[in-house]
């Protein structure tokens, strides 16, 4: 199945403004990509690239005073069947997990295990290990949290989230992300694009999506608990310890947020 994914997002910024992005496409996804994501910013200015430690492509630039428009059109080859767990779910004690595991054991920014791991324990403690305790997370954390859009604020914790009841899909992954790490299983925040292939009608505006990847069975699997169903077409821009690792958009200076429209969709 062809899905093309890509966005336009216009910045108004008053003066000159250093910006980091992280609008690219995952590496991993190299090997599906029929017309590579390139970044295009419209009035044209120089972009340096590197990837940070988590391995996601980042972009500098420094917007000139005025509009800015950043965009992008790309197309993959991806699966047309919803996505299907791993025949491995098995749960490995913290003395056996591989070094790079161990970060997404401890708390984060967005992700207070220190508060929620009590909780946890007496939620999900005397549950089965591994992937049943994984979704038994996951559904909680999509029966316990409400999706509005009119409750999403940049600074909402996963404590936040889970006294207010109320998020969106960045939420939902927080508070998953949390409760799977105070319960000693390795939690990693992901964004990306999710298509609306196979869902049925209504479909709500396109948006970047936030799920995650707990390690169990040797390897990192997918986690959704704002859908909690299989999806068709999921497609991965970056990865880290929660949402400040994998914003979009750092500007270092006063812009507004004049448009934003993404796109993903089959072909």
């Amino acid at each position: 199945m062809k899905l093309r994914v890509g966005y336009e997002l216009v910045y108004e910024c008053p003066q000159p403004t250093p910006m980091l992005l992280m609008l690219n496409t995952h590496f991993s996804f190299a090997p599906q990509m029929l017309v590579a994501d390139v970044l295009k910013v419209d009035p044209p200015v120089p972009i340096s690239q590197y990837r940070d430690g988590f391995g996601n492509l980042c972009s500098r630039l420094v917007a000139p005073k005025g509009q800015i428009t950043l965009s992008t059109s790309a197309m993959l080859e991806v699966s047309p069947e919803a996505e299907i767990p791993s025949p491995s779910g098995e749960q490995h004690p913290v003395e056996e997990l591989p070094n790079e595991c161990l970060v997404f054991l401890l708390g984060s920014r967005y992700c207070e295990t220190d508060l929620l791991s009590e909780f946890a324990w007496k939620q999900f403690g005397s549950g089965p290990l591994g992937r049943p305790r994984v979704q038994a997370i996951c559904d909680f954390v999509h029966n316990h949290i409400v999706f509005n859009y009119a409750h999403a604020r940049p600074t909402k914790t996963a404590w936040e989230a889970y006294n207010e009841r109320q998020g969106v899909c960045r939420d939902f992954a927080h508070l998953a992300v949390t409760l799977c790490r105070a319960m000693n299983i390795p939690a990693r925040y992901c964004t990306g694009y999710i298509s609306d292939v196979n869902v049925p009608l209504p479909h709500t505006t396109m948006d970047f999506a936030a799920w995650f990847e707990a390690f169990i069975g040797g390897t990192w699997q997918t986690f959704d608990a704002r859908n909690n169903v299989p999806r068709t077409g999921r497609v991965l821009m970056a990865r880290g310890r929660d949402a400040a690792d994998v914003a979009i958009s750092n500007t270092f200076g006063p812009t507004k947020l004049i448009k934003f429209d993404v796109i993903c969709e089959e072909q």
